[in-house]
């Protein structure tokens, strides 16, 4: 991560600063940054409003990475788009300026900022990529700063305690934002984030969710409070059909829950395996890869009766992540394991049976992901299990496109 925005705020000049064609909603956290945005940007489409939405990672098609009213872009629209930006970081280049420096994200993030311009999108919502402060999206002023959850991650970067990774994400506030998040204040995190709203003069809303909540319980809050505060800053729905009101979280209603899904997060399949007494498999993607998500992930599976049975998991995970504690927090289930690599940032499969073998996790190595996904299937097949594909969103795309 390059501590130094400059190169993003000379690319952007290049091209007319196009973030500053639209407001903004900036959402950072460790966990269900992508959810929240999506029912953020639902929300405000179902009012009527034209909405960008600029994510990542995406899962199976770079794409995903910008949507416009809750549709991902053409290929060749962010390809034009891209071919702009690139030829402001060739102009920085050959004059030696700040842009000279830009990464691969820079050029993606202002490339989506383009497009938001000539779409002419009236709101952005926008997830940062990593950390907040010096993520590529934070030369934005935007109207709203979500910081969803904060947990260590990223700690070789973003630091060791979740008061420095919440001094990171806290960065995405700006100077008379609104500031809505699920840390409490006694939280040492959520004390980070109320003294930076503090400093700035920003208000701090603050959710009520039961201690219990779902993740999607928890989102749909985030979603809802970012809603009600912009009908509160006066932004009201559009439509001849009915009579103009301010926003709020009654736009969230089932349907529009629903259409803000996001694949490979606690998407749900029953799988036709078309043999055997069970013929259908029912198959779980969730691109976990915190222990703290993972749990979550599993403990609002668990409340559904058909995924009480045994587990088979297919899994991956990069060698930047807690492997011990994504495992350990698998040894309170019942699960055996098939691990599998999804390419050079994969912790090696074998490494990782050693650690579940200490676990007393059993599990098994095959380097095919879909062959590893296949034998899962005829095992739960067999068996009566369920499958669960997790650990990394880069092996979730591989298995939901198959």
């Amino acid at each position: 991560m390059r501590v130094d925005l400059e190169p993003m705020r000379d690319l952007a000049r290049r091209l007319g600063d196009p973030q500053n064609s639209f407001r903004i909603v900036h959402v950072a956290g460790t966990k269900g940054k992508g959810s929240t945005c999506a029912l953020i940007e639902a929300g405000l489409a179902r009012a009527g409003l034209s909405v960008g939405r600029y994510a990542s990672p995406h899962v199976m098609h770079m794409t995903e990475r910008v949507s416009i009213d809750g549709s991902p872009v053409g290929e060749e629209r962010l390809a034009d788009a891209l071919g702009a930006a690139l030829t402001a970081f060739k102009d920085a280049r050959r004059e030696a300026t700040d842009g000279q420096g830009a990464t691969w994200f820079d050029i993606l993030t202002v490339s989506a900022f383009l497009i938001f311009r000539s779409e002419r999108v009236e709101w952005a919502v926008l997830e940062t990529g990593l950390g907040g402060r010096w993520d590529s999206t934070n030369i934005v002023q935007s109207d709203v700063a979500v910081i969803t959850n904060i947990d260590l991650e990223h700690t070789e970067i973003l630091g060791k305690t979740r008061a420095a990774i919440a001094f990171e994400k806290a960065g995405i506030i700006k100077r008379g934002a609104t500031v809505v998040t699920l840390l409490s204040e006694a939280d040492e995190a959520g004390a980070v984030v109320s003294a930076r709203a503090a400093e700035l003069g920003c208000a701090v809303r603050r959710p009520t969710v039961p201690a219990d909540a779902t993740i999607e319980q928890r989102n749909v809050a985030l979603a809802g409070a970012v809603l009600d505060e912009l009908g509160k800053m006066g932004v009201m729905t559009k439509g001849a059909s009915a009579m103009s009101e301010p926003l709020g979280e009654q736009l969230l209603d089932p349907s529009t829950i629903e259409a803000a899904r996001l694949p490979g997060r606690l998407e749900k399949f029953a799988v036709d395996t078309s043999h055997g007494d069970n013929a259908k498999v029912n198959v779980v993607l969730d691109g976990a890869h915190v222990p703290f998500n993972l749990a979550a992930v599993l403990s609002d599976l668990s409340q559904e009766e058909k995924y009480r049975a045994p587990c088979i998991a297919v899994m991956s995970i990069a060698e930047d992540k807690d492997a011990a504690g994504l495992l350990s927090t698998m040894t309170l289930h019942d699960m055996s394991i098939i691990f599998t690599t999804v390419g050079a940032r994969s912790r090696s499969p074998e490494q990782l049976k050693t650690i579940a073998d200490t676990l007393g996790l059993l599990s098994i190595v095959m380097l095919d992901p879909l062959e590893a996904y296949q034998e899962a299937l005829a095992g739960a097949t067999e068996s009566g299990a369920w499958v669960l594909v997790t650990g990394s969103l880069y092996l979730v795309g591989i298995i939901r496109a198959a």
